[in-house]
């Protein structure tokens, strides 16, 4: 009679403890407080992308237990890592209701690339989707000239902040539809990137903020932290607002979620949360998004669209809200827009 000999299995079971724990720290970092650092900061924005590489992880480490000490163990704790990030997606993908009643505001936002989007293309966009609002980014002073021609006899007129990057890159656009009166304007150049805040007139007691976020590249995260926590300000703040524009953060960000507290993604709100806008060289499924509309509570985006112009890494967006009747006012007869 014979007898199997046993498979000899190799390794600690008290190696999976660690190697969770590393897991966890690259797939959570921001449940640690480690998404303020590189390489983590930068990671952590691609975790829809890595539900994946762990799925397949759980299953490679449950064949790896036949032969491997604590490969079994391991594989549960990395489901439970699975099961963490994955809820902190799922919700970019579910859909808001839409309250009724109130007024429709359509808010645009593009990324023109340093000025090397096609200006006719954006106002295309403009002519095709006639938003009420429009922030466009790094669009300095020689695309506010090349692009107003095209868009003021649309019944538009832009404001244009100025701040440290030379040229178009260190240039915010607010876009303005006529028919919201009197808007005043103000522009803020205190930070690397401006940007322009609107009100009055027809916005009655809403407040816009055409904004742009640095990029948290290595060296700029301190930075960057500080741009995005400017947020809070209109999120948190007592007056009704909408903050549209490139955040360069996407709601895997700590920082991101703090500061928007108190307002909606007008994305996320309508199911789409995952879409990419960034980069449009990749297919449109691939991505981060990292340009968005935020808009305060009670607040709610009835639409989002994503739209494709050439010469820019982003593509635009284009969101529908749905604002109380007792935020926006009627435009004043008479009234113009800011300029």
């Amino acid at each position: 009679m014979t007898h199997e000999r046993p498979h000899r299995r190799l390794g600690s079971r008290w190696l999976a403890l660690p190697f969770v724990a590393a897991v966890a720290v690259l797939a959570l970092p921001d449940l640690f407080g480690l998404d303020v650092a590189t390489p983590l900061a930068q990671l952590v924005s691609f975790r829809p992308y890595l539900l994946a590489g762990l799925a397949a992880l759980v299953a490679v480490l449950l064949v790896l237990g036949r032969w491997v000490r604590g490969a079994v163990a391991a594989a549960c704790g990395v489901a439970v890592v699975l099961l963490a990030a994955g809820l902190m997606v799922a919700p970019r993908a579910v859909a808001t209701p839409v309250p009724a009643g109130g007024r429709t505001l359509s808010v645009a936002t593009f990324n023109t690339y340093g000025g090397e989007a096609d200006v006719a293309e954006v106002a295309a966009l403009i002519r095709d989707e006639r938003p009420d609002l429009v922030s466009l980014v790094e669009a300095g002073a020689r695309y506010r000239a090349e692009l107003a021609p095209l868009v003021e006899p649309l019944g538009y007129h832009l404001v244009t902040a100025i701040g440290e990057p030379d040229g178009d890159l260190g240039g915010v656009t607010a876009v303005v539809a006529e028919h919201l009166g009197d808007v005043r304007a103000r522009t803020h150049v205190a930070t690397p990137f401006p940007r322009v805040e609107l009100e009055g007139g027809g916005l009655g007691a809403l407040r816009f903020v055409a904004f742009h976020s640095i990029a948290p590249r290595r060296g700029d995260v301190p930075q960057w932290r500080s741009d995005v926590g400017l947020v809070a300000q209109w999120c948190a703040g007592a007056r009704p607002a909408i903050v549209a524009g490139d955040f360069n953060a996407t709601f895997d960000h700590s920082v991101f979620r703090q500061a928007t507290a108190g307002c909606g993604d007008a994305a996320a709100q309508r199911g789409t949360g995952l879409t990419p806008t960034w980069p449009a060289w990749l297919p449109p499924w691939l991505g981060l998004q990292i340009d968005h509309v935020l808009a305060t509570e009670p607040i709610v985006a009835e639409g989002f669209a994503v739209r494709e112009i050439s010469g820019s890494d982003h593509r635009a967006v284009i969101a529908r809200l749905r604002i109380p009747d007792d935020v926006l006012a009627p435009a004043p007869a008479g009234g113009s827009a800011a300029r």
